[in-house]
């Protein structure tokens, strides 16, 4: 029965056990745990969010992309006519063609050995007859009562039982998912399993589930953040014409180990080019606490995140040089560039051919890039004044040695308004692109946005395999480095990796409306040493402390070349599980 997976809620932690248990496949587990996120994490992940997922499968890793793309409707011409600058982070503007269920399946069809009903049986139990809630969850729903009650009526009938906000830890029930997952298993006939599933996938996109998002979209005028209503632009036929896919990840050579992520239509490659930059660095010689660590991490990130926010797009629809910034001539001229102070400018490359991209960009971020208030978007919600949404992650073996890293996200809660009969609300993944012609992140029906969805998976000339990956919009590459780096060249077993102070850089614009940044920015745990915190801001940094175990919620997963497994999570997500089964 060996297995391990780890979660950010130990409820989707024990379902996915379960279904090892059960003889069921990493692929399996996967999608059953990541169906129980959707219900008790709800204020992260739903329905009608997105996924991105890591595949290793006979000796290979594979990208399942299920990020949706913009719908037809979503045109430049459409939006700035609604007196739009910059697309709102919530309401139904903000949405895409919800890819995370169609994701799901494809990889249950594909890889999974199970039924769909016996996987999605304990996130239908849950949702039904209820769980205890999260008090994050509760805080989010308290904060938005009153904008519940006043704009969005769904979302006060599902998430105000008896009119007010739950109870922290009381249980909570969403009868209205329980039952649309419980038609979709009714309507999904066929005679195979994977005829089955496939029936569920048309159920969802070309059945009920799309008529009625399509019909939501068309008829509810809702409030956003620009203050002012508006319809959606999603249609049931942008949904009939949708299909999750595989493609080969990118990979970079660090350390012996190959580490693998998606391409440009998400922010994972930016943790290649950061390795690529620190590899010429002697980072075991060097304190992973200490300050000059800290300082070349940052400094690193920063030419990187500056690479992504110019050049990162959907790369089936605009030419990404993402091959070209990981070549050594490229990341090389860049390294040069690391001094021993702090540079606070936003410095991208210019990869052949796209200098006047990079002039055009580096515009667009000095007329719309909002000064930092509170830091950022997810994960650091908890430190923000207004409500935000953030993500949640899982990785997964299975005893064959499958591995699954998968980082769902989309459809918060608070990020669009519950949709009647449903029982789970839309994305507002389209706030990523910009209102600009002519930009790999230009807002055009088909295209991807550039999300910030990013898990990884490496695998070492040794044969160690590992699966890892976080909550945390724009921190998610940073925090994942941070553990990486600090695993493979600080002498930490996992455990003490993960629970290892963190810190990030807030220098690059934000992903998120209202898309601010704070240049020089760094936010460190007040665990961090403060001779380093001391340090980093005598070389320039400009270091906001905050409360030791308030960032990062990274978890991970390790196969050993004897069978051996592990899997942990941090100290910081305190309702998160992880579980090996001998």
């Amino acid at each position: 029965m060996k297995g391990a997976i780890a979660s950010t809620h130990d409820l989707a932690t024990r379902a996915g056990a379960d279904i090892l248990a059960r003889g069921g496949n990493a692929f399996d587990a996967a999608v059953a745990a990541g169906l129980v996120l959707q219900v008790v994490e709800p204020h992260l992940n739903g329905p009608g969010g997105d996924l991105p997922a890591i595949l290793w499968k006979d000796g290979k890793a594979q990208i399942l992309c299920a990020q949706g793309p913009a719908p037809a409707g979503a045109t430049l011409k459409h939006y700035r006519n609604e007196g739009l600058e910059l697309i709102p982070g919530d309401g139904l503007l903000a949405t895409v063609i919800p890819g995370a269920f169609d994701g799901w399946m494809l990889m249950l069809r594909d890889h999974g050995t199970m039924e769909l009903a016996d996987v999605m049986a304990a996130a239908i139990k849950l949702a039904d007859e209820g769980h205890p809630i999260l008090d994050r969850a509760v805080d989010t729903i308290a904060g938005l009562a009153d904008f519940f009650r006043k704009h969005w009526q769904g979302s006060a009938d599902l998430w105000l039982p008896n009119g007010e906000a739950p109870a922290k830890g009381s249980l909570f029930r969403n009868p209205e998912l329980a039952a649309t997952w419980q038609r979709i298993l009714k309507e999904a006939v066929g005679d195979s399993r994977e005829a089955r599933i496939d029936a569920a996938r048309d159920v969802f996109y070309r059945g009920f589930v799309a008529e009625r998002i399509g019909d939501f979209c068309a008829q509810m005028q809702a409030m956003d953040a620009s203050g002012s209503t508006h319809h959606g632009v999603l249609t049931a036929e942008d949904m009939a014409g949708y299909s999750a896919s595989y493609e080969e990840p990118l990979t970079f050579q660090y350390q012996g180990w190959t580490i693998a992520k998606t391409d440009a239509w998400g922010q994972g490659p930016v943790l290649l080019q950061t390795l690529s930059l620190l590899a010429g660095y002697d980072l075991s010689s060097l304190d992973p606490l200490g300050s000059e660590f800290a300082h070349l991490v940052i400094e690193a990130e920063k030419l990187a995140f500056a690479d992504r926010d110019t050049y990162y797009g959907d790369p089936a629809k605009s030419p990404v040089p993402i091959k070209e910034m990981l070549q050594p001539a490229y990341y090389e001229a860049r390294r040069a560039l690391i001094g021993d102070k702090a540079d606070n400018s936003l410095n991208p490359g210019t990869p052949e051919g796209f200098a006047d991209q990079r002039t055009r960009m580096l515009d667009l971020f000095e007329r719309l890039s909002r000064p930092a208030g509170a830091v950022y978007e997810p994960t650091m919600a908890h430190l923000r004044r207004t409500p935000s949404g953030d993500t949640v992650h899982l990785d997964v073996i299975d005893r064959w040695g499958n591995m699954v890293s998968a980082t769902p996200s989309g459809g918060w809660l608070q990020s669009s308004p519950t949709i009647p009969g449903l029982g789970f609300c839309l994305n507002s993944r389209a706030q990523m692109f910009w209102l600009e012609e002519g930009l790999p992140t230009t807002l055009k029906p088909g295209n991807r946005p550039r999300t910030t969805l990013s898990p990884s998976l490496g695998w070492h000339e040794d044969g160690r395999r590992l699966s890892f990956g976080t909550p945390g919009g724009d921190q998610q590459d940073q925090w994942q480095l941070l553990f990486f780096l600090r695993y493979i060249h600080g002498n930490m077993d996992l455990k003490a990796a993960l629970d290892a102070p963190m810190f990030h850089s807030t220098h690059m614009p934000s992903s998120f409306y209202p898309r601010s940044r704070e240049p020089g920015g760094v936010v460190a745990e007040a665990d961090l040493p403060q001779t380093t915190i001391d340090a980093l801001n005598e070389r320039g940094h400009k270091v906001q402390v905050v409360p030791a175990g308030s960032i990062g919620r990274v978890s991970a997963a390790v196969y050993h070349p004897d069978n051996k497994l592990e899997a942990a999570i941090t100290r910081r997500g305190t309702y998160g599980g992880a579980i090996v089964l001998e």
